[in-house]
């Protein structure tokens, strides 16, 4: 944070001193206007304090142009050719347009939205007036980044008549098979397969009414800072403009007031998409959904008719996601499998206890091993010395260590980041002294952070868990365990990729007058990590010594999955001492692989990864009932295949410490929460193996012996 700090002041005394000779005030332009105020500060921003700032060119505009035209229509059913051909007069002008503090691009873009917008809703109101022909053999292709744009309005007719008798088949597809799976009620008159086509098309009409009641109520100045986001996220994807309601809702998240169903969320493509899954929150507790699923409908409580949210924009669906501690919400789920199902999340506020460090004994053969796992890198904002992941990791340490243990594990599988400084005192548990993580910023040298502290809390066998979501600090962490020798890595091919760091900036800070309102904020990468070894892990993330897949193993999840990720580079080492506490290391990886090799387990693992990306690979879906619904069947019966992955169980015994043994007595919940924790740790073939390595990690008992002579 101290880093983050320096940089930021660097950056403001820049800009104010930039303000001061230029003038950022309303009186700047002879015709006050907010947009292109905010064009000025936003353009200047990035060209003084981005990490990596990028040339506004031709490319630079191009991609701009591709970005923002993606976004206002994503599903291809809005613009005509001819409009395309309108705004490709400006796709190499738009550098020059923001540079000039013009707006012509987007005011043509806009404009055209809205005619295009009000010509549709006539469209699927007469397309949804007639019934759909289920027997006819056709398909749709879903693929719509590779779909072309209309040249005519019957062609436009034709997209929207097969995009809405595909999500209609899915009503269709529901009504029938609830009606089947409900026979035996006679209490309940049924509905002729007329009715029930009939109900679908009224379903899916009333989500189109509802999607456009919802786009009636954006402004000129919503679509003006989806414009600014297409121009900052050329610079990098984790570089964000907020609009005024969007940072508060960022500052929200960021205190840690979080209510809602405890879900990120993000477009990707024409879907909603789950991109975390908050530890406390509703989806976790209820083991709802899990990162990779896509929302497809919304419906509330007191309503019967479901809102599909597919095309809609990512604000536009969390409207409809959200809302008050207590009242449910229904979200129709396409799982990463392909399989669709409701979920009924009763909406809370996230526990924040939950997101803290958790610690478990397990028991083997005699033998005592903890587990700690960490979900994210957390600390107190006013006070970091009050509580923090390092302070509450060491405790845990502490009190396994008390009980007994011969090696440890740290979990940090979806561990999205966090507090940098907590990531280095963690490291600084396990090794003497010696640098962590270097970090580079704009227009200062590298700085070295190190653990200085001499404590060495654990200095037995370790290992760490990561997977393809351990992220930014995770990395960091584990990345030093790797360097040093002092832990074996064990998970995912690699981790998440992300070797950056941003801050947050009020714009209106940077202004002497301002009349025209405030200006939101903007997220700006201005940092990068790098390992002691000097490379990055940007986009290479950390790869794991021992290689286990998982269901996420060819899903693009990763940094190198955006668009426009700063490169990986290396800079100089630091100067460190490796770990030589341990005895035949690379023998100990070397036996785990070859373990991995003979697991059946983890072959059914890696065929049930295959398999879902060839699902989620899939874009041509047949609108013939009789083709669809055997479609449905064959992916019902391939998942059933999978289902002995939950059966798992790896003979290991978990028990909670007494001093949670304690309040379990006294707060049912938690003790809950433990069991079922508990559970889904006996399925867990990543502990097996991790307490395998553990098992075979030979200590140096000179080293041991230096170690407590330190203590001592």
């Amino acid at each position: 944070m101290r880093i983050m700090k320096k940089n930021l002041k660097v950056l403001l005394l820049l800009v104010l001193v930039a303000a001061a000779s230029c003038s950022f005030t309303t009186r700047e332009f002879d015709n006050p206007d907010k947009d292109k105020l905010l064009v000025d500060l936003i353009t200047y921003v990035l060209e003084q304090g981005h990490y990596d700032p990028k040339d506004m060119d031709d490319a630079f505009s191009e991609g701009v142009y591709d970005s923002f035209i993606d976004t206002m229509d994503p599903l291809k059913r809005y613009f005509h050719v001819s409009d395309i051909e309108d705004f490709e007069v400006y796709k190499h002008q738009i550098d020059d347009q923001l540079i000039n503090k013009e707006l012509t691009f987007f005011n043509l873009v806009y404009d055209r939205y809205v005619q295009r917008q009000k010509e549709a809703e006539g469209i699927y109101i007469n397309v949804l007036s007639e019934p759909f022909d289920y027997t006819k053999n056709e398909t749709i292709n879903v693929d719509y980044e590779e779909m072309g744009y209309v040249s005519s309005k019957s062609e436009l007719n034709e997209r929207w008549r097969a995009q809405l008798k595909f999500s209609s088949i899915s009503n269709y597809y529901d009504l029938m098979t609830e009606q089947s799976d409900n026979e035996a009620d006679t209490d309940k008159e049924p509905m002729s397969e007329a009715e029930m086509e009939e109900a679908s098309r009224k379903s899916t009409r009333t989500s189109l009414s509802d999607y456009f009641d919802f786009t009636k109520d954006l402004e000129r100045k919503d679509y003006f800072a989806s414009f600014l986001n297409s121009v900052v996220a050329e610079f990098d994807p984790h570089t964000n403009y907020f609009a005024p309601p969007d940072r508060d809702r960022f500052d929200m998240r960021m205190s840690g007031k979080l209510e809602g169903i405890g879900a990120r969320l993000q477009k990707k493509n024409d879907y909603i998409k789950v991109i975390e899954v908050i530890s406390g929150g509703p989806v976790w507790r209820g083991e709802h959904m899990e990162v990779g699923d896509l929302i497809m409908k919304v419906r509330q409580e007191d309503e019967e008719e479901a809102v599909s949210v597919v095309g809609m924009r990512v604000d536009d669906a969390v409207k409809l996601i959200k809302g008050p501690k207590g009242t449910k919400v229904t979200l129709t789920i396409k799982r990463v499998d392909g399989s669709i199902e409701e979920e009924t999340i009763t909406r809370d506020v996230v526990e924040l206890a939950e997101t803290y460090a958790k610690s478990t004994l397990i028991e083997k053969e005699e033998q005592k091993f903890g587990l700690v796992n960490l979900p994210a890198f957390y600390f107190d904002m006013s006070d970091y010395g009050e509580r923090n992941a390092a302070t509450d990791v060491k405790k845990e340490i502490e009190s396994l260590k008390r009980e007994g243990m011969d090696g440890l594990v740290l979990d940090l599988r979806g561990n999205g980041g966090g507090s940098l400084r907590t990531a280095v005192d963690i490291a600084g548990l396990f090794i003497k002294e010696g640098p962590v993580v270097q970090v580079a910023s704009v227009g200062e040298r590298k700085e070295v952070l190190s653990d200085d502290d001499d404590d060495v809390v654990w200095d037995g066998p370790l290992v760490i868990l990561v997977n393809e979501l351990s992220a930014s600090a995770s990395e960091i962490l584990a990345a030093a365990m790797q360097d040093y020798k002092r832990g074996i890595i064990i998970g995912s091919e690699q981790s998440y990729g992300k070797g950056t760091v941003q801050n947050v900036i009020d714009l209106n800070r940077w202004l002497r007058k301002n009349d025209l309102g405030d200006m939101g904020a903007l997220k700006l990468t201005t940092q990068k990590f790098y390992r002691v070894t000097g490379g990055s892990t940007q986009l290479e993330g950390v790869k794991s010594d021992v290689v286990m897949p998982d269901k996420y193993s060819y899903i693009d999840l990763g940094e190198r999955d955006y668009d426009n990720p700063l490169p990986y580079d290396e800079i100089s080492a630091a100067k460190f001492d490796q770990w030589d506490g341990y005895i035949d290391y690379e023998g100990t990886i070397k036996r785990s692989k070859e373990r991995m090799e003979k697991s059946a387990q983890l072959q059914l693992i890696e065929d049930n990864a295959r398999w879902v990306k060839q699902q989620r690979d899939r874009s041509v879906v047949s609108l013939n009932y009789q083709e669809y619904k055997a479609e449905n069947a064959r992916m019902q019966n391939e998942t059933k295949k999978y289902e002995a992955l939950k059966d798992y169980d790896n003979r290991l015994t978990y028990r909670s410490l007494p001093n949670e043994v304690a309040l379990m007595k006294e707060d049912t919940t938690l003790r809950d929460k433990r069991k079922r924790w508990h559970k889904n740790l006996a399925r867990d073939i990543y502990i097996e193996e991790a307490v395998n390595v553990l098992q075979d990690l030979k200590m140096n008992n000179i080293r041991r012996g230096k170690l407590a002579d330190i203590k001592n």
